[in-house]
């Protein structure tokens, strides 16, 4: 059956995807409401209000086996779950989810993406730290999987640009230039390469560099190392530059979302959705979020020219996500 581009269908998810084709979707990407944490106004239909962790996992993996379904053989899946204490203990829901998911023999665990929340909830507990990071699973149906990874590091970058002209780079190895056991005019030789070094990252020339100072700085072993200990010896110091491509791990800073006189508990947020739609889909592409929530997976789809598919229990955030979807600048895409 054609299911609707570029709406939001207010409804239950699990009867709503049975209406959507087999593998017809690009990327199913969403965050399931957590394991009896809030309510989101769904009633007894609502997910996340199971009486244990088990009967939880099973409803969600019973969506999920629907989300392969309709996902494309070059498809991902990403998944979002927070976590829950019991009695002061971590439950490890999401690794439980993940671990169920991987037991279907459906799909491949990619990676465990870790969200680092810059904002997160201030609270004051005294025999434990506050959390501030929850896990995203991306999953693959096959090895043959969308992965534009030139087109993310080419985004992500372009956020990097003002850092890059930023007085900061490299003075912390200006200060250890000025403490270390280097002659004079060695600390005056490594001040100028540095300052050089500086300035070819700045003009893009190189990606990135490390310094190396004797007597603060391990010292290089044999083989390919050599000639980096020779120059130690010698010099004082030694410079390592960095071509090509920076390295992107499997970690996404973002604050929190807040958007004033919202009525959802937990927004998602629209920079992280952002980052995984450029690396794993094509413009044009088609995303399913089966708990839209506020909308942020349809702003991040308008925003980056994706289509979108989505669906929520509630109607109050149905609404909401139509109005966040208005107030967006940017057109949708049309075929």
């Amino acid at each position: 059956m054609y299911f609707p581009l570029d709406m939001i269908k207010c409804g239950d998810a699990f009867s709503l995807i049975r209406d959507v084709d087999d593998e017809c979707v690009d990327l199913v990407i969403t965050s399931p409401p957590y394991f009896q944490q809030r309510g989101y106004g769904g009633g007894a239909a609502e997910i996340g209000s199971e009486p244990t962790v088990g009967e939880y996992i099973e409803r969600l993996i019973e969506l999920f086996r629907d989300c392969v379904r309709v996902t494309k053989p070059s498809g991902s899946l990403v998944f979002n779950l927070g976590d829950k204490y019991d009695n002061g203990s971590l439950l490890l829901v999401p690794y439980r989810f993940a671990l169920a998911a991987t037991e279907t023999d459906l799909v491949k665990l990619v990676n465990e993406i870790t969200w680092t929340k810059r904002n997160p909830t201030p609270r004051q507990f005294r025999r434990r730290l506050v959390s501030s990071t929850e896990p995203f699973f991306h999953f693959v149906k096959t090895d043959n999987y969308y992965y534009d990874l030139d087109s993310f590091l080419s985004s992500t970058e372009q956020t990097k640009k003002q850092t890059r002209t930023s007085s900061k780079i490299g003075q912390r190895y200006f200060e250890l230039i000025s403490t270390s056991e280097l002659s004079e005019g060695q600390k005056d030789a490594a001040r100028t390469a540095l300052s050089e070094v500086i300035q070819e990252v700045i003009s893009e020339k190189i990606a990135g560099f490390r310094m190396k100072i004797r007597g603060i700085h391990s010292e290089p072993f044999g083989g390919q190392e050599g000639g980096r200990k020779i120059q130690l010896e010698k010099n004082g110091f030694t410079i390592i530059r960095l071509h090509g491509n920076p390295m992107k791990r499997d970690v996404i800073e973002s604050p929190v979302e807040s958007i004033k006189g919202s009525k959802h508990p937990a927004i998602y947020p629209v920079s992280v959705v952002t980052e995984l739609l450029i690396l794993l889909t094509p413009k044009g592409g088609i995303v399913l979020d089966p708990f839209m929530g506020s909308g942020s997976t349809a702003i991040a789809c308008k925003l980056t020219d994706r289509h979108y598919i989505g669906f929520e229990l509630n109607p109050e955030y149905c609404e909401e996500a139509e109005q966040r979807l208005r107030r967006a600048q940017e057109p949708l895409m049309l075929f």
